[in-house]
């Protein structure tokens, strides 16, 4: 049997999960004993698991216990032939790559094997050399395709609910159902009171989707006038109104092909309303001041803070509209009705802020939690985030008690709080933490700069700095914007 030497970019064995390499799988398929010997040798001699099968049923079996990188197959096999064993195992392992085998080869078999799914077709008696660098490649590519898919899968858990924590049975219940709508094309309706995390969930829907690769375009449909809103979203000419220099794109133009989230959707004017209705009936649309319809493709997300049932009942929505959204609800449960997910919530924003502020991990006394625990979250999980981020900034040391949160959560005054949770403060302990919280606060208003802090507190900017290094105070960025948390 001939030496034949290995390409070094061909490996006989690819790196596993713990950083291993593991050998590449070979199930031969074959009625002769001296050829299944042969091929066992040769290939073991290159690096490769060798497993073999005297008869296809055999070799069904061997393929269900174990995983394999290809099949060398034999066309003719006692009972079933190769090509009719071909396709059976190409319907249990569709990307699992196939080489027939055979002393009788004509066209009319390479065709067959090649249409029912084969790689490739080699004659006995085979070249060695030849033989292996069919394999290598196959395996090769085979393994390639495998490492890509288990990226995508990855890359999919990663942004699909990885930032949406929760374990309580209500927001299980919600993941199962954006897993269940998510590849539809289907409108869907998101309910919840402010900070519950609307937004989130629709960049989960999303993501989840065919179209995950197109864009997700948000919107909050109450932050501004219903003139703006309506250029905003459907796009204007030159000279539509006043202002209108030039023309410009509507989002649902920007979002074609993808997902458009109207937030807050019932603080939309009626006028506004019934051009959402056409569009979610006809796909079409036209610019301010257009003439021209145009057509999109665009999958409609909408989110309430309302009962948009009661808004609709007091003629402030649109009965049609509401009907035409109203088609997938997704209804997010407030925070203090899945209290069993505050710990989760909690040590996810701890890491998140310890993270970004360069500092080690925190985590919450048994006083802070049972605080957060018992409280009833008005503003939901952004409220407890904004919280936890405050603790997190505040803190000194790597434990978050109770005199780091906010005074309305705890029930207890800031300086009662320091003075119970250490009673040996000295009052210059006391002062600092006070004058520190004070300085991150107004740090916080002013978007973090130094300069306009130390206006307001009218005392000069070297003073404050000082303070800043003496207190150990990180200073962050401007504008910075903060992780997925759940602040929608």
């Amino acid at each position: 049997m001939p030496e034949v030497e290995q390409p070094v970019n061909l490996p006989a064995s690819a790196p596993t999960a713990n950083g291993t390499s593991a050998p590449a799988g070979i199930l031969v398929i074959d009625d002769e004993a001296g050829i299944r010997e042969s091929l066992e040798v040769l290939l073991s001699l290159e690096g490769f698991a060798v497993t073999s099968a005297a008869e296809g049923e055999e070799g069904l079996r061997k393929l269900e216990a174990d995983t394999f990188d290809l099949v060398l197959l034999d066309l003719a096999l006692p009972g079933q032939s190769g090509l009719e064993l071909l396709p059976q195992i190409k319907e249990r392992h569709p990307d699992l790559p196939i080489i027939m085998i055979t002393a009788y080869g004509t066209v009319q078999n390479v065709v067959e094997s090649i249409r029912a799914g084969a790689e490739n077709f080699i004659q006995k008696p085979w070249d060695n050399e030849k033989l292996l660098a069919d394999i290598r490649s196959a395996v090769a590519r085979h393994r390639a395709e495998e490492e890509n898919l288990q990226l995508k899968r990855t890359l999919k858990q990663r942004y699909s609910f990885a930032n949406i924590v929760g374990k309580s049975d209500s927001m299980l219940r919600v993941f199962d159902l954006v897993a269940q709508v998510a590849p539809s094309r289907s409108t869907v309706l998101i309910q919840g009171e402010s900070g519950t995390g609307k937004e989130l969930i629709a960049k989960a829907i999303h993501a989840n989707s065919p179209r995950r690769d197109k864009p997700f375009v948000p919107i909050n449909t109450g932050a501004m006038p219903p003139e703006l809103l309506e250029s905003t979203l459907f796009g204007h000419v030159k000279g539509a109104f006043t202002s209108a220099i030039a023309s410009k794109k509507g989002l649902f133009e920007v979002a074609h092909g993808g997902t458009l989230f109207l937030d807050e959707i019932a603080t939309m004017g009626m006028d506004t309303q019934a051009k959402i209705l056409r569009v979610l009936q006809d796909r079409r649309f036209m610019h301010l001041g257009g003439i021209q319809e145009i057509q999109v493709d665009v999958r409609i997300l909408a989110a309430t803070n309302v009962d948009l049932r009661k808004e609709v009942r007091e003629g402030r929505f649109r009965e049609d509209l509401f009907y035409r959204l109203n088609v997938i609800v997704v209804d997010i449960p407030p925070l203090r009705a899945r209290r069993e997910d505050i710990p989760l919530l909690a040590q996810h924003f701890l890491d998140f802020y310890a993270g970004e502020n360069g500092l080690s991990p925190r985590k919450l006394s048994a006083d802070a939690l049972r605080a957060l625990v018992d409280y009833d979250w008005p503003g939901n999980v952004r409220e407890l985030e904004n919280a936890i981020e405050r603790g997190v900034v505040l803190s000194s040391s790597t434990v978050i008690g109770a005199e780091l949160l906010p005074g309305h959560i705890t029930g207890r005054s800031f300086q009662d709080a320091l003075l119970e949770h250490n009673p040996n403060s000295s009052l210059f302990d006391i002062l600092e933490v006070i004058e520190r919280r004070i300085i991150v606060e107004k740090l916080e208003r002013c978007n973090w700069n130094q300069t306009d802090a130390a206006e307001q507190f009218r005392i000069p900017l070297s003073t404050l700095n000082q303070k800043i290094k003496r207190l150990n105070i990180e200073i962050r960025k401007r504008g910075r914007e903060s992780g997925e948390g759940a602040r929608d």
